[in-house]
């Protein structure tokens, strides 16, 4: 009866799922679970002036938009005093539960 009446007015739930990314050196992050429609995982690698690191990381909505982070994080890295960082994106992929 629920889902019948969800139905007719139009407002259907999202299903949600769970988005893995897997990073070049095996890390694995699993996002969710979500209805949100994130394509692509990115994470900042930053070593600090005092040899400390720091990551940073988050997930967009297209591969377009996570290219722009790039540009952001390099003026992060000037303005925080950076001597290095690693910036990289992978895709999302939609897997079973954790």
């Amino acid at each position: 009866m629920l889902l019948a009446s969800a139905m007719l007015s139009g407002r259907m739930a999202k299903k949600k799922r769970y988005l893995t990314a897997t990073m070049p050196d095996g890390y694995v992050k699993t996002i969710g679970p979500t209805a949100d429609p994130f394509t692509h995982y990115w994470r900042i690698v930053a070593t600090l002036g005092n040899g400390r690191t720091e990551v940073f990381w988050g997930h967009t909505r297209s591969l377009a938009e996570a290219r722009k982070k790039r540009t952001a994080t390099a003026e992060a890295a000037r303005m925080r005093g950076w001597s290095d960082f690693t910036f990289e994106v992978v895709a999302l992929v939609e897997t079973a539960e954790p």
